[in-house]
């Protein structure tokens, strides 16, 4: 890949629990079971699902990731939230205080949450390393322009540069964001400065 080129993987809906919220959903001291790894070190999708449930429908087998977090967070694209009517603004992952609410249930109970649905602002993941050698800092917002085969390319803005030690250089787009590109899986984007 060149200099300015990152890794563009679709994030489709899922949720991120608390250990307490684990607890209640699935019971008291249950544990996550691995699916696969995830690009990101250490994170992970699991066997479990959760039905999320808005004002106007749900979605049944939501998946969750791993590890558990300090804050439950709901992920949705903005068509998702419409569809089932919950509020999901847009915000980095983490930033959920005065985010949307919803209720999640599990095979052994369920929860209303008053804050945590989201609709994930799009982000690049880089190891500083990554950074100093793309000339990117924590923070920046940059545009990434996804080229595709079917006349359908274009040129994201607004997409925030996150750096740590932890992370692994991809890019992640929301499904609406990926299907209004026309976008394959695991494509790669041009950053533009």
């Amino acid at each position: 890949m060149e200099n300015n080129e990152v890794l563009v993987e679709i994030s489709a809906r899922h949720a991120h629990l608390t250990r307490e919220h684990l607890d209640i959903l699935f019971g008291e001291g249950f544990e996550l079971s691995f699916k696969k790894a995830l690009s990101q070190p250490g994170q992970f999708a699991t066997n479990e699902r959760i039905r999320v449930i808005g004002s106007k429908g749900e979605f049944p087998g939501v998946s969750i990731l791993g590890p558990l977090r300090s804050a439950t967070q709901v992920e949705l694209s903005l068509t998702d939230a419409r569809s089932i009517g919950v509020t999901a603004p847009v915000r980095e992952s983490g930033d959920v205080a005065g985010s949307g609410s919803c209720k999640l249930v599990g095979p052994a109970g369920e929860i209303e949450i008053s804050e945590g649905v989201i609709a994930a602002m799009r982000h690049i993941h880089a190891t500083p390393d990554d950074a100093e050698r793309m000339g990117l800092e924590n923070g920046q917002i940059v545009k990434v322009e996804i080229p595709t085969a079917n006349d359908r390319s274009l040129i994201f803005g607004d997409v925030v540069v996150r750096v740590s030690e932890n992370y692994a250089l991809a890019m992640h787009i929301d499904t609406d964001e990926a299907n209004a590109a026309g976008m394959a899986p695991n494509s790669i984007g041009k950053i533009i400065k």
